[in-house]
């Protein structure tokens, strides 16, 4: 493939991301290196739609860095909330390295959260189950799905009688099978190798079904040369046998060397998600994610999408800001230190707050961004008298040796704690009070600046 001109690379990276802080939406999500996204729409509320990701280090040269997951979501296409880290190799105790893609369901009242890791005893790539109540995490660990060696890039379907199908495969393999009830072990007698019937298949499978038929969109390898190229077949049967039916994202501008997509219909469109290498001047090792309508021929064909900066927006604004629960503590990167989380006062969001501000015990969460940026600083929070509190956002504290003041609430108050700064990667926010006070903590919000 012929080398592009770095300098028209520069001047057409400036353009999309001009527009996409004003008017548009792609990359759909800016503050954040996130890539290989399994996008859904519960039935527990249909206007929300759901992105699940894996996460880019900045500054890395490898996929080896990629260590944990995100999950993203919008109900209006134009505001987007990031919930932060939802799980990572710290609380995978089989778990060694190279977490990347995943994929989530929900199934007999539980969200699950199917991802792939290196296990430290066998060396292998295993699919990996967690579980959350709650659809936007984080997950807690399971375990691994049984029967399954070399298990990249899990993609889990469940079908309309509610039969789960999962999907695997990378370096030119894809496999599929149907799975147990509890989702921990596939059956052995219905695995397939779907590999023959899937031209220039590389990695990366994802099933969805339009019109009775099953369609397996994936990344593939043309002629063997990178990048990939997304392509898709159909069946009229989950485990196939599938036919090629042609390419819906050929390469494009700026792309990674690696792309991976999934397809979902939202409200009335359908949506087909993947990634590039838009945020990062063409860098294939930190991904941003992209979307575009996806439309069918009467034929039930799908017709090629040529990414550009409107994406999804059309006409609007969008943005994106970072959610962090107190209570969720270690589960999500963050820590409770002398802290701990409790539910007797309501009126909380998510599964609680925290609470045992005393002795300067703390909360913290973490917060990961693509690159250095500012940001708005808020919490939600019940005092019942005027307080003085440390708030550290890495390695600066607010306000000084004093500390910040915060006035006595009138029950649950979100406040505003003004401008920050926040460093490229992982940053870490602090909260304690200088008092012994019966204080309680529910969330951290933080709004990201465009500059």
């Amino acid at each position: 493939m012929r080398k592009s001109n770095p300098f028209i690379n520069k001047i057409i990276l400036f353009l999309l991301i001009f527009t996409t802080n004003c008017y548009s939406q792609n990359p759909l999500i800016s503050h954040i290196y996130a890539a290989d996204p399994s996008a859904h729409v519960w039935a527990a509320d249909t206007n929300k739609l759901w992105i699940y990701t894996s996460h880019d280090v900045p500054g890395t040269n490898h996929h080896a860095t990629m260590s944990d997951y995100h999950v993203f979501s919008t109900s209006d296409m134009k505001n987007w909330i990031d919930y932060g880290q939802i799980l990572s190799i710290d609380n995978v105790d089989w778990g060694i390295s190279y977490a990347w893609a995943c994929d989530a369901c929900f199934r007999n009242g539980k969200y699950y959260l199917i991802f792939c890791m290196f296990e430290k005893e066998s060396g292998l790539m295993r699919t990996g189950l967690a579980v959350s109540n709650v659809p936007q995490g984080p997950f807690h660990n399971i375990g691994y799905i049984r029967g399954i060696d070399l298990g990249q890039d899990p993609a889990l379907f469940v079908d309309d009688d509610n039969t789960p199908f999962l999907y695997w495969g990378a370096g030119g393999k894809c496999y599929a099978a149907q799975l147990t009830e509890d989702l921990l072990s596939i059956i052995p007698s219905t695995m397939v190798d779907l590999s023959d019937q899937l031209f220039e298949i590389f990695e990366g499978p994802w099933v969805h079904k339009y019109q009775g038929k099953y369609y397996l969109s994936y990344p593939g390898l043309p002629d063997k040369k990178w990048p990939e190229e997304m392509y898709y077949a159909i069946a009229d049967k989950p485990l196939g046998p599938y036919k090629y039916s042609g390419k819906y994202i050929p390469r494009f501008m700026m792309q990674s060397g690696t792309n991976h997509g999934s397809i979902v219909k939202y409200k009335s469109d359908w949506i087909a998600f993947y990634h590039s290498a838009w945020l990062s001047d063409g860098m294939s090792e930190v991904r941003n994610l992209m979307a575009d309508f996806l439309y069918y021929s009467p034929d039930g064909r799908i017709k090629a999408i040529i990414p550009d900066s409107s994406g999804l927006s059309k006409g609007k604004q969008t943005n994106c800001i970072i959610f962090l629960e107190a209570e969720n503590g270690k589960s999500a990167g963050g820590r409770l230190e002398g802290t701990y989380a409790a539910s007797s006062l309501g009126g909380y969001s998510g599964k609680g707050y925290v609470t045992g501000f005393v002795m300067r015990n703390y909360v913290e969460v973490l917060v990961q961004v693509a690159k250095d940026m500012k940001a708005i600083l808020k919490i939600r929070l019940s005092a019942e008298k005027d307080i003085a509190a440390d708030i550290l956002v890495g390695a600066k504290m607010m306000a000084g040796w004093d500390g910040l003041t915060i006035k006595k609430t009138k029950g649950w108050e979100e406040i505003n704690l003004g401008e920050v700064q926040l460093k490229e990667g992982d940053n870490k926010i602090r909260f304690s009070s200088h008092d012994n006070v019966d204080l309680k903590l529910d969330y951290f919000i933080i709004e990201p600046l465009n500059e």
